[in-house]
């Protein structure tokens, strides 16, 4: 048995479940590099077996680089097994928010293509980390480009929220997919997130479907860990969304149920909770991790296909959720304001700092005064501000552009 397939967009085929290489930078955080010829090899057996979609990012380590040297190798295998399916590399492109020229956009694209040594990228997924700044419209175009190019095959976002990704859309952008947190601890995803995507062909991407491995049967019955004792990044991050939804007592009550319903159909518990996420439509595939050269779990997950859940399961999981606490904001929320849902508990492990929108400039002659300007036409031709601020007040002026 292998993974069922789907296609994401005309003639884009890939694995419903995607294997998730943001463990290579965990296991490369101590500045040593994993063996890019060992670490490819791992790539091409997942790849053999079925699990031949792959998904990374800027920021993961060798990720990019290990892909390669797997894209390469499966690519002379094909060669000689025509039954093989071309394996997909995904990846994401996270900038730091600023002006986006098109050059930027292009460099980021050649650097991605480069790593992965391919010529046209299967799918690129965008990441903005603020909307307060509007570069992202302009990045979104480059994407475009590139792809109207052939650079890109498929341009997907990650992260995004419902209603910036409704601006995308209403921009007529061609987006394929959303990459989010979907899992029964954070679903956001499933509330308005669900139906923007249905109306416009775009499918979600779920990740944290197993809450970093607390979702398996290694954590049933267990004491909670105190948060010195995870050692991996991906414990670390969703040891915090355990403790925002309800904590661990809360999590127990979840295993005990998926442990009941696993027992009934034969499988595991972390089949239960992935098969209950791909079942909701807007969930086009899900993405589970893996730490190449030590565990892997392709045997367990291609269970996940074995079995359906019927209505008493599903009851029984939705009376186990129903304790939740909702975490704050919508999808992504938690990269953007406090409380940040990382490994860290903030961006110290992405980003520095946000750069200013708008870049304040002194008024000549009046040392008390800045001014700021956000490029409009308008500007220029009025002469003056929409805007002054005085203290903590805002006085917003009455021009109009007629």
């Amino acid at each position: 048995m292998k993974p069922e397939r789907f296609c994401l967009s005309p003639n884009y085929e890939i694995s419903q479940v995607i294997t998730g290489l943001w463990q290579v930078a965990d296991l490369e955080k101590d500045g040593s590099e994993l063996d890019i010829e060992i670490a490819a090899e791992s790539l091409v057996q997942y790849a053999l077996d079925g699990f031949d979609t792959f998904d990374m990012a800027d920021h993961y380590g060798s990720a990019e680089l290990i892909s390669g040297r797997a894209q390469e190798i499966l690519q002379r295998q094909q060669q000689n097994v025509d039954s093989l399916n071309p394996a997909r590399f995904h990846t994401k492109w996270c900038p730091k928010p600023g002006v986006m020229q098109p050059k930027v956009v292009r460099d980021a694209i050649d650097e991605r293509a480069d790593r992965l040594r391919v010529e046209s990228i299967d799918l690129l997924q965008f990441h903005w980390w603020t909307f307060e700044h509007p570069g992202y419209l302009d990045a979104m175009e480059g994407l475009v480009l590139a792809q109207q190019s052939g650079r890109i095959n498929n341009i997907g976002l990650t992260n995004f929220d419902t209603n910036h990704l409704r601006v995308l859309v209403r921009h007529g952008f061609p987006i394929v997919s959303n990459q989010v947190v979907v899992s029964m601890l954070d679903q956001r995803g499933l509330e308005e997130m669900t139906q923007v995507v249905l109306e416009n062909n775009i499918k979600l991407l779920a990740y944290g479907v197993l809450a970093g491995g607390f979702l398996t049967e290694k954590w049933l019955d267990k004491p909670e860990p105190a948060n010195s004792d995870l050692s991996d990044w991906s414990k670390m991050k969703y040891k915090r969304f355990i403790d925002e939804t309800g904590g661990w007592a809360n999590l127990q009550n979840i295993l005990r149920t998926l442990k009941s319903v696993a027992q009934r159909h034969g499988v595991s518990i972390a089949n239960v909770a992935t098969r209950w996420v791909l079942d909701h439509p807007a969930v086009g595939a899900v993405i589970v991790g893996a730490r190449l050269t030590e565990n892997q779990h392709r045997q367990d997950n291609v269970a996940i296909f074995s079995f359906s859940l019927d209505e008493e399961d599903r009851s029984l999981i939705a009376e186990s959720v129903a304790n939740n606490r909702r975490l704050k904001g919508d999808c992504g929320d938690e990269y953007r304001e406090p409380p940040f849902l990382t490994a860290s508990g903030d961006l110290s492990h992405h980003l520095d700092s946000f750069p200013n929108v708008y870049e304040p400039i002194a008024v000549p002659g009046k040392a008390d005064r800045i001014q700021v300007f956000s490029g409009t036409k308008w500007e220029k031709i009025c002469g003056h501000s929409r805007a002054v601020k005085i203290g903590n007040r805002i006085l917003v002026s009455g021009t109009t552009a007629t």
